[in-house]
């Protein structure tokens, strides 16, 4: 490798990741941090599968991205990153299935359940049941073959980033569950 020739490559490398790093920085203007590959995709319209991601690896590698789970990544200098991330991200990774905050999660904060689920969160989802572990937490999916029009009525839209289950819609998932009984208090 010539000296001019790694010279170009990096500044063209560097070029590439600053305008990145300008790109992430508009988009946490607008309050969003958490992007897919298929984001990142759209986003640097490219569309050459290899050098997207030796692109987001060398952000990784400078610490512009965190990669919270596969194939899902955080802008690391987020100004706009808040108390919700964790549910952010559990979004992120059931993008277009129904989603709410259900079981000891919601339970504990109507406070039925005596113990309080910390760096963790529980959600009923349509889509597939699975754990994930995040540098922000552990987001548990479980599924629901409940539909969509059902969901709707039994949670409500908050101020947060998911839809939370009602009191007894909880309820009802924990015993559907079969989990944690135990911890329900007695007057619940």
């Amino acid at each position: 490798m010539t000296y001019k020739y790694a010279i170009n490559h990096y500044l063209r490398n560097k070029l590439k990741k600053s305008d990145a790093i300008k790109k992430l920085s508009e988009f946490d203007k607008q309050g969003r941090y958490i992007f897919t590959m298929s984001d990142f995709a759209k986003i640097f319209f490219d569309d050459t599968n290899r050098s997207l991601r030796a692109g987001i690896s060398r952000l990784i590698d400078d610490g512009f991205l965190i990669r919270v789970a596969n194939g899902i990544f955080i802008y690391a200098l987020a100004q706009s990153k808040g108390s919700d991330t964790l549910e952010l991200i559990a979004k992120t990774i059931r993008r277009g299935e129904y989603n709410y905050v259900s079981l000891e999660s919601a339970l504990s904060e109507y406070g039925i359940i005596s113990q309080i689920p910390v760096g963790r969160l529980t959600i009923m989802t349509t889509g597939r049941s699975g754990e994930y572990k995040t540098p922000f937490g552990t987001i548990e999916f479980t599924h629901t073959k409940r539909d969509r029009l059902d969901i709707l009525e039994n949670t409500m839209k908050t101020d947060r980033s998911l839809r939370f289950a009602t009191k007894n819609t909880a309820l009802r998932d924990l015993k559907r569950v079969g989990r944690n009984t135990h911890l329900i208090a007695e007057e619940a």
